[in-house]
């Protein structure tokens, strides 16, 4: 459960009223982030896609503010945004090229039944890890 739990994210926004739709500001993340959406249900999950694209690849994530120290003016709106970050990873995979020694016998074997050895890998490290 700990780990699920450091793995749900949530950061506050700013989403600033365009002449349509919005522009979106995490100012927690990259010290300042921008994206925008078309109306407000894009906008929000543009900003959570934000999120996932500049932490993917971190394993420590920044601090987020307190929503109640976040201040706008006018018409901005300041909201949360939450992202679970193993399923971000999970539905937004990148793949990268590894090579791995095993038995010729299974090579052969695993050639003549038309088997997807990456495949067959990606499964077994699921598997082990659980995930």
């Amino acid at each position: 459960m700990l780990t699920i739990k450091k793995s749900i994210l949530v950061y506050p926004v700013i989403l600033h009223p365009e002449d349509e739709g919005y522009s979106v500001e995490i100012p927690d993340i990259d010290h300042g982030t921008w994206t925008q959406g078309e109306d407000l249900k894009d906008a929000l999950l543009m900003a959570q896609d934000a999120i996932g694209i500049m932490l993917e690849d971190k394993t420590e994530y920044p601090k987020a503010s307190k929503l109640e120290d976040i201040i706008v003016k006018g018409d901005e709106i300041k909201t949360v945004v939450y992202i679970n970050m193993e399923e971000y990873r999970r539905n937004n995979p990148k793949t990268v090229r590894k090579n791995v020694t095993v038995p010729e016998y299974l090579v052969v074997l695993g050639k003549q039944q038309n088997i997807n050895f990456s495949a067959v890998l990606t499964e077994a490290l699921k598997n082990k890890l659980e995930l």
